[in-house]
């Protein structure tokens, strides 16, 4: 059987709440129903291959994502192979290879900030707010967040 077109397409990884990390993909375009898919990881070099052990599933029960719990970013390789089967035979396998903290496959969405405090006078009509920068996995200097506050009057 011809098993072009059955490696998963678009996968992307998204890391939320410092530690969380939910990698995503499309099934390939001639993927069928019982076209099933495994991921393997390596968060770096120095760490074994390991399957993911928490799938996202479609509505098929075809495996179209993996949550992973305390990931920990730091400037280093990591290494994603998904590979799968159909009808009992082997489908194309994908791979990547990224540098955690500056390839575009991963996304961090931010908490929001930390310890937001309002100070308002009557007098002067002015406001004073403060806030710590959000919790991130991996950014370090306060100069790389920038920041919009909408004020809205009730």
């Amino acid at each position: 059987a011809d098993m072009n077109g059955t490696a998963i397409e678009n996968f992307v990884c998204v890391i939320y709440n410092v530690s969380f990390m939910n990698c995503t993909w499309h099934v390939g375009r001639t993927a069928t129903e019982d076209t099933q898919y495994f991921l393997y990881w390596r968060p770096s070099k120095k760490e074994d291959l390991t399957e993911c052990q928490n799938y996202i599933k479609d509505d098929c029960g075809r495996h179209t994502g993996c949550r992973f719990q305390n990931v920990t970013i730091e400037n280093k390789d990591a290494y994603f192979l998904i590979n799968g089967s159909r009808s009992g035979q082997n489908i194309q396998s994908y791979e990547k290879k990224i540098l955690l903290i500056s390839d575009y496959i991963i996304v961090e969405k931010l908490t929001p900030p930390l310890n937001v405090t309002v100070n308002c006078t009557e007098a002067s009509h002015r406001c004073s707010i403060w806030w710590q920068p959000p919790r991130t996995s991996h950014v370090k200097k306060r100069s790389c967040f920038k920041y919009e506050i909408v004020i809205e009057n009730k």
